[in-house]
């Protein structure tokens, strides 16, 4: 795909207004600003195959062509009122940039698939490697085979944030609506989620891309997710993998049919070695209609209060004729079907005690017999539970 292509130096700006794009690089401490542009790539000529790259290499030096938007070690960004469609790349990808703002924008039928014919992770806003002070903004994200809008940065690099995502629509999203990756400080507060997972045959199975409405990954403290609305979710609500010292609050995922890759409302998870499951407060939530259960929780200070759980363990994995899926660790034969379940590991082993469960409403197939559960080993005596409301109610 041709583009143009600026270097540019300190206190310089490079400014596209109103016009039409194929693609578009700037490579320099400047200041970049593109409003009313439209940005129309070629994704349905170009190549495609090519997989995620090494944990070591930047998203912009793996994906170099086949992106619109491109800013490298910017100083200040704003996009505004432009849109996006038919990228076969990422529409904006952001590495290394001190300030960027997406607001009033549109992202449409965009993204890549791999060797297998999955998502590649392509087709949506992706900040990486220490990008900060990034806002995104009352836009629009439809039919994107990857992530709508994440964050990325290579293991031991710095850390993206902090970061506003706020007031999006997202419909129809491969992988992720939202995901959170090595960041601190980013609040992830009032936007709309609907079918996340969607086209079902290019979820990356082989690579364990599980759909999440709001995922996290590596290291990410400080951080908020709250007031958004999910409907119609094929996988997980929440994905608080590497995720500690954080809140969510007032959040509302809702499922009226059964998912394939329907999974918990939030799911606590600990792969980054350089962090715990420590200190999350989860309060005033609503999950409905998960496959399995509620909430999945390791780890020690968290605060689980005010959520209502209802139609839970959609999946029925208790019975003869349970639904495929309902595989668990070993030993763990709760897991799935509990609407509470303290696990004693997930990537890691976690300590988990000196949680707060309390005041929870939960239904669904026989939680009244699994409301609250714990892996073999934990005791209930060390976590607080009380005052919650558990009720067998069928699907």
């Amino acid at each position: 795909m041709a583009g143009e292509f600026v270097r540019c130096a300190r206190g310089e700006e490079v400014l596209r207004e109103g016009v039409a794009l194929d693609a578009l690089t700037v490579d320099g401490p400047c200041r970049v600003v593109v409003r009313r542009a439209e940005f129309r790539g070629n994704r349905g000529t170009a190549a495609q195959g090519q997989a995620l790259p090494p944990s070591d290499r930047r998203f912009a030096d793996h994906f170099p062509a086949g992106n619109g938007l491109v800013v490298i070690g910017a100083a200040d960004v704003v996009v505004e009122d432009s849109a996006f469609r038919e990228i076969a790349g990422f529409a904006i990808l952001a590495s290394g940039v001190s300030r960027i703002r997406v607001a009033r924008c549109t992202f449409q039928d965009s993204g890549s698939r791999n060797a297998k014919g999955r998502n590649n992770t392509t087709g949506g806003v992706l900040f990486e490697d220490g990008t900060a002070n990034f806002l995104v903004e009352d836009s629009k994200f439809t039919g994107i085979l990857g992530n709508g809008v994440w964050t990325h940065s290579r293991y031991m690099h710095t850390r993206n944030g902090p970061g506003v995502i706020r007031r999006n629509t997202f419909d129809t999203i491969g992988r992720d609506a939202v995901q959170v990756g090595h960041a601190w400080g980013v609040d992830v507060v009032e936007n709309e989620m609907t079918r996340v997972g969607y086209p079902e045959e290019v979820i990356d199975v082989e690579g364990g891309g599980t759909p999440v409405g709001v995922d996290t990954a590596g290291n990410v403290d400080s951080s908020n997710y709250s007031r958004n609305t999910m409907t119609e979710i094929n996988g997980k609500c929440f994905d608080l993998d590497g995720f500690h010292h954080g809140t969510l609050i007032g959040n509302r995922c809702v499922n009226k049919q059964n998912h394939a890759f329907g999974h918990f409302g939030i799911v606590m998870n600990n792969t980054n070695p350089d962090m715990q499951s420590v200190a999350i407060r989860v309060e005033d939530n609503r999950f409905e209609g998960m496959q399995f259960g509620g909430i999945f929780v390791i780890g020690s200070g968290h605060t689980i209060r005010r959520n209502t759980l209802v139609r839970l363990h959609m999946a029925h994995c208790s019975e003869a004729q349970a639904r495929p899926g309902c595989t668990h660790f070993d030993g763990e034969p709760d897991l799935l079907r509990t609407g509470i379940y303290f696990g004693k590991r997930a990537e890691r082993p976690a300590t988990t005690r000196g949680n707060v469960v309390e005041g929870n409403t939960i239904r669904g197939w026989r939680m009244d017999h699994k409301c609250i559960g714990f892996a073999p080993g934990l005791h209930s005596k060390d976590n607080r539970v009380s005052g919650n409301d558990c009720r067998h109610e069928p699907d």
